[in-house]
């Protein structure tokens, strides 16, 4: 099985730089291939990471009564917090909410009216973090329900439009992957055919003395893994020398936008790799089996 293996893996090797003009154009078109698909992967992990940004300050604010005990509102706040749909809750007092609207105020540079009333006219409020947006109607609903809540902000415009381009975003994410991906299978294909009838004489030759399909096809599939694996690498070159500048440019986004991308630079990685090298040896096996079949 070892000396089969490396005797395909040697033909392999041959068989590329035999053809060497088609070997680098389909391991150019993989990286170009390669490189649509990681800009795509990233963007969309951008747009998700935004997006669940934009989750996290989905608030649902419930004013209480005026008349409310500290006790009564520690009980609301406890009870809110002990559900699953709640990330985190926080009770604001009528002192607090009138500070944070003078400071608005002053902000914004407007002069403060507030210091002219009487009293304060302003209603303590709990602010509730929602897990996921989805679970808007279960936490209203807990909050209208209490005696103490006076009313409770109606942000259901808000939840459906944050879900809505949440569901658009990953939905055309996915879609586009995978467009990219049949668009590398399709051209790959056809380069590797492109190779296997550039020698279809000394398949023929092979086929006469009594070499078996696996011999054959064996050596092509490995040529195709090592386009795949090539492009892969050729393609994290380029990504990695990018990523500096591109980081700069979008440097204002991210201070907008104080995103957590996580692992995208390892996930980039195993994407490149598996794909390249999944995409170069489906394309070989398909176009040799297609011409081994006829």
């Amino acid at each position: 099985m070892i000396p089969f293996v490396a005797f395909s893996i040697g033909r392999a090797w041959q068989g590329f730089w035999r053809n060497a003009l088609m070997s680098l154009a389909a391991t150019l078109t993989m990286v170009l291939m390669l490189t649509l698909l990681a800009g795509f992967f990233i963007l969309q992990n951008v747009l998700l990471a935004s997006l669940s940004f934009v989750e996290q300050k989905v608030e649902v604010v419930a004013y209480v009564q005026t008349t409310a005990t500290d006790d009564q509102v520690q009980a609301l706040v406890d009870r809110i917090k002990a559900m699953p749909e709640t990330a985190s809750v926080e009770y604001v007092t009528r002192e607090q909410a009138l500070e944070k609207f003078r400071e608005a105020q002053q902000a914004q540079g407007r002069e403060d009216l507030t210091k002219y009333l009487e009293s304060n006219p302003l209603y303590g409020s709990v602010n509730v973090h929602l897990t996921h947006p989805q679970d808007l109607d279960a936490v209203t609903t807990a909050l209208r329900d209490d005696p103490i809540v006076r009313n409770v902000l109606n942000i259901q415009a808000l939840v459906d439009r944050v879900v809505t381009v949440t569901s658009i975003v990953r939905t055309a994410g996915l879609a586009m992957v995978a467009v990219v991906g049949v668009i590398v299978l399709f051209i790959i294909v056809n380069t590797i055919r492109l190779a296997v009838v550039a020698r279809a004489e000394e398949i023929e030759i092979m086929r006469l003395v009594g070499a078996s399909d696996a011999f054959i096809r064996w050596p092509f599939v490995f040529e195709g893994a090592l386009v795949g694996l090539l492009g892969a690498v050729i393609t994290l070159a380029l990504l990695t020398a990018g990523a500096e500048p591109l980081s700069q440019a979008a440097v204002g986004f991210f201070n907008v936008l104080p995103l957590q991308l996580g692992s995208v630079g390892r996930d980039t990685a195993v994407l490149v790799f598996a794909t390249g090298l999944g995409l170069g040896v489906l394309g070989s096996w398909v176009s040799v089996r297609t011409y081994l079949i006829r």
